[in-house]
């Protein structure tokens, strides 16, 4: 896989895209703090761009399907470089009306662009190496995601809003180019999958019969909901852990934690041979990051909290990176542009469900009750599908002896 240049190029492309993503990210919150005095306001205008993202998922995954991953990657990564001058003019009529196109357009890249991605990956590198490469992405998101917050962070004590945004564009420019350097092999029907599309009435409708004749990925799709309970409210529990403990420092120890945890899991799932069955890593994984969601019950001690984030990191990073390459090689490749905008939709959902969800309880039944709540559902979860899934191996050794 190191030899591969498809890899280096998309690796390096992604990397550089996901310092600038969180560039924008810090800009935003930097934005909205001057303009918008209103938290419910703030949170309306970041949830614009992601509630466009769902509304177009279902035409996006159609698409994606019917036409080459790379065409699909470079369109949508020139959409997000030219969004980035409604931020301009935004900063400059200092008018979030222009941060809300901004959003929207950024939005509308991520739900062509992620899905595409996912859909070339498998494209770009043998089934053998899918482990290894999910593992390099999912740690060049999180490497990214703590140099980028740190590093904005930095710039804007020296550095114009404008500036900010600045750096954002080129940055996306740079996975633009990389983009257009990548070599994807694909060969695409279009006609045949127009005429599949035409005649089942197109969108999501096609993808359902194969997620549920495969066990494994439903099941994996459902499992997902557990590491996007602690994702869905980590931001909300940084902040109350810091209110209990008392010390704003400890944000950055959690924060530093899960990073390099994360990528630690990462590093050990591609020493896990994938022969062995996903659904028990994706289970062991899950029962392990809802033991870290209950553990947070302990939150107001400096050492159990970081604990808990660590194994937390850990999990996710040996899940992520399992659950993806799971779905990449047992859906067939002609649907994993709905595939992927499915799950993207799925993941925007729960995500915001969660987070508001997060804040209700928190402001109700409290910080300790809340990860109790969370992390007992998945725990219940888990046992279900344990249950559920030792039945089906039970069921499906029978029929082996009997036949």
């Amino acid at each position: 896989m190191l030899r591969n240049k498809n890899v280096w190029i998309l690796m390096t492309g992604e990397f550089i895209a996901n310092l600038g993503l969180w560039f924008g990210i810090i800009g935003n919150l930097e934005f909205l703090q001057k303009l918008v005095p209103s938290d419910f306001h703030k949170s309306l205008i970041l949830f614009v761009g992601m509630f466009v993202g769902v509304l177009v998922g279902p035409m996006a995954g159609r698409i994606i399907d019917q036409t080459p991953k790379k065409k699909i990657m470079i369109y949508s990564g020139l959409l997000r470089i030219l969004s980035v001058f409604a931020m301009f003019i935004a900063i400059w009529t200092q008018d979030v009306i222009w941060m809300s196109v901004y959003m929207v357009a950024i939005g509308l890249s991520a739900a062509f662009y992620f899905p595409a991605l996912q859909a070339a990956i498998p494209l770009i590198a043998k089934d053998h190496e899918l482990i290894t490469l999910n593992g390099v992405h999912m740690n060049v998101g999180t490497i990214a995601r703590i140099i980028g917050t740190a590093l904005a962070g930095i710039l804007l004590l020296y550095l114009s809003l404008f500036m900010i945004y600045f750096l954002t564009m080129i940055t996306y420019i740079v996975l633009f180019v990389c983009t257009l350097m990548l070599t994807i092999d694909e060969e695409i029907d279009t006609t045949k999958t127009k005429e599949k599309s035409k005649k089942k009435n197109a969108g999501f409708k096609e993808v359902w019969p194969i997620i549920k004749s495969a066990t494994p990925v439903w099941m994996g799709l459902i499992l997902m909901l557990i590491p996007t309970m602690f994702i869905g409210s980590f931001n909300l529990m940084v902040l109350k852990i810091s209110e209990l403990q008392g010390d704003p420092t400890i944000k950055g120890w959690l924060y530093t934690t899960e990073g390099i945890s994360f990528m630690i899991g990462a590093f050990i799932i591609k020493r896990v041979s994938f022969q062995k069955n996903p659904v028990k890593i994706l289970l062991a994984c899950s029962f392990a990051i809802a033991v870290s969601h209950v553990s947070l019950f302990f939150g107001d001690m400096k050492i159990p909290s970081i604990l808990s984030f660590g194994l937390f990191g850990i999990a996710a990073g040996a899940f992520f990176p399992v659950a993806a390459t799971m779905f990449q090689t047992m859906i067939e490749k002609e649907y994993h542009g709905r595939f992927f905008s499915f799950r993207g939709m799925m993941d925007r959902v729960l995500f915001q469900i969660i987070l508001v969800s997060a804040g209700f309880f928190l402001d109700t039944i409290g910080f300790k009750n809340m990860v109790l709540l969370f992390g007992g559902l998945s725990l219940l979860l888990v046992i279900t599908f344990l249950l559920s899934f030792s039945k089906m191996m039970h069921t499906e050794k029978k029929e082996s002896k009997s036949a």
